[in-house]
């Protein structure tokens, strides 16, 4: 069953609706967290403390895929995560990788949905003709030492980045949220494009209920509240 915003953004309401509808609106049901990408990982966590008053912490890094991380709670099963190059990796051949390192300023690099059950999730993929790689295991350490373990879910065509990736957290692994530093929420988080009935037609298909704004550019827009104020983020 499509929720109500879809619908309502199917049939044309959503589409119409100025941009102020998203600044007020929830994020995404499915959400788990949204992707913040740097140059360097302690100037991204500079620019967010800046912005919102809470400093994030050192997640890890992601062996065999030259990157490294450092979170935000977003509230319950949500969270920020400032993603940059690692140093010590220099050579992986991530296409994420120099994305990352050529960027001048901190922006939106994605996002993560998290499917109730992803085998299952797969099934209803290929059922809609669905082009998807994985389920794909991947692990990084903590600082504190625990491993941390899931399986992610990618779509051939992303539309141009406005689609997330799927992911499930292994049962034995906390999610991020529950201990990384708190005091933010996530305000809004939306895409704009100058095709929005195109884009909704695909989010009815995946279950998802992304608010969609018609603009010329093509993008994904999110608020961050915090104790400091308000963080606007685009892609």
């Amino acid at each position: 069953m499509l929720s109500r915003r879809v619908f309502l953004t199917l049939t044309g309401a959503a589409v119409a609706a100025p941009y102020n509808f998203f600044a007020e609106s929830e994020a995404p049901s499915l959400l788990d967290h949204i992707l913040l990408g740097t140059n360097d990982l302690e100037s991204g966590i500079d620019f967010v403390e800046k912005s919102t008053g809470v400093r994030a912490q050192f997640g890890g890094v992601h062996p065999g895929r030259g990157t490294q991380n450092a979170l935000l709670s977003l509230g319950e099963r949500r969270y920020l995560e400032i993603i940059a190059p690692d140093p010590a990796q220099p050579d992986v051949k991530n296409p994420l990788a120099p994305e990352l390192r050529s960027l001048k300023e901190p922006r939106l690099v994605g996002w993560a949905a998290h499917p109730d059950n992803i085998s299952a999730f797969t099934d209803k993929l290929r059922a809609r003709g669905v082009e998807f790689q994985g389920p794909t295991p991947g692990a990084r350490k903590r600082p504190d030492g625990r491993l941390l373990q899931w399986q992610t879910l990618h779509l051939v065509d992303d539309a141009s980045g406005l689609l997330p990736f799927f992911i499930e957290w292994a049962p034995d692994s906390p999610h991020p949220s529950t201990d990384a530093p708190g005091g933010c929420s996530l305000v809004s988080f939306a895409a704009e494009t100058p095709d929005p009935a195109k884009l909704t037609a695909r989010l009815a298909v995946l279950n998802l209920d992304l608010p969609v704004k018609n603009g010329t550019h093509t993008g994904l827009r999110a608020v961050v509240r915090g104790p400091k104020g308000n963080m606007e983020l685009s892609s």
